[in-house]
């Protein structure tokens, strides 16, 4: 009954965010919007991820341009500031507010507390939770991206199908495309791979999981030859995200995306991944029978094979 009620808080919210002033410059984009806009995975969804077009926050530096990128260094610098500097602003002003008027209006009792870039909505449970999930919506917002390629997609409550006679929140946001969703979350496991580490407190072995059904969807195949849209996601991570690998290294997300991909770690970083893994699974987020960990390492190596060959081939 705890994953029932927090869906019907997820959906509430993004019917809330997209029926805003600013709801033409958010995507919702990530593992959530996989589930709910997509129906591609089986796994409960936690959090919304959620990218305010760059262009709307900072028009001085980002302009009109379809991708906007940085050109140098220093203004990867100065605009990463600015953008930290100004969304928690913006979300303080235009996002709690919209949430509060709502949760007003309707008598619901919640607790909205920001930090920074992220929103909780902690809402009055009125069953019991488990160890993995808590009572609360966590909205992560971006803001160094415009989100597209996106499109529009009708958001429903898992349950609604199920149980007619009652009403249930929906909504129809605008959502990233999957195949960018591949690119964002393969980089990222990129990274990890590279770091031979996981930050405390992350719940990282759903990446690994998603992957795998994008695969199944049929995503991964056209994400990996769709080559531009590779390269845009590589040049947007080096310019924004730069990381450093185990060895203090910078990670070269342009090569991930151009041949050398890693899905699989090793050592410390596979024995946390499979904990992780096991946790995810023992408190039900997987709705559907979970593969062994050893099956959806063997799968996601056979993704790394997959998007390697085909930038090899399109060398």
């Amino acid at each position: 009954m705890h994953l029932f009620e927090k869906d019907v808080w997820v959906v509430w919210t993004i019917q809330t965010l997209f029926q805003t002033s600013f709801a033409g410059q958010l995507a919702f984009k990530g593992g959530t919007s996989l589930s709910k806009a997509y129906g591609i995975i089986r796994r409960f969804s936690e959090d919304v991820d959620l990218t305010y077009d760059i262009r709307a926050l900072t028009p001085d530096l980002a302009g009109d341009a379809d991708d906007p990128i940085p050109p140098t260094r220093s203004q990867q610098k100065k605009w990463t500031d600015e953008i930290r500097a100004r969304l928690p602003s913006w979300i303080t002003k235009a996002v709690t507010p919209s949430l509060e008027r709502r949760l007003h209006a309707e008598n619901l009792h919640a607790r909205i507390i920001q930090e920074a870039d992220r929103l909780t909505i902690e809402y009055e449970a009125v069953t019991a939770h488990g160890a993995y999930l808590r009572p609360a919506v966590l909205l992560e917002f971006g803001a160094r991206a415009t989100g597209e390629p996106t499109e529009l997609r009708e958001i429903l409550c898992d349950a609604s199908g199920a149980l007619p006679e009652l009403e249930f929140p929906r909504a129809t946001p605008r959502v990233m495309r999957a195949e960018r969703t591949f690119w964002e979350k393969a980089t990222a496991m990129h990274v990890y791979c590279a770091q031979g580490r996981f930050r405390g407190g992350e719940r990282f072995s759903r990446h690994w999981h998603d992957l795998c059904r994008l695969l199944d969807a049929g995503v991964a195949a056209r994400a990996v030859a769709d080559r531009d849209l590779a390269q845009r996601v590589a040049r947007h991570k080096s310019a924004f995200f730069p990381e450093k690998d185990s060895a203090g290294g910078w990670i070269d997300y342009v090569g991930s995306v151009n041949g050398r991909l890693c899905l699989v770690p090793g050592g410390h970083a596979l024995a946390a991944l499979a904990g992780d893994y096991e946790r995810m699974v023992t408190d039900g987020l997987l709705l559907d029978d979970a593969e062994p960990f050893d099956a959806l390492l063997t799968r996601c190596a056979g993704i790394e094979q997959l998007a390697n060959a085909a930038a090899d081939r399109s060398s």
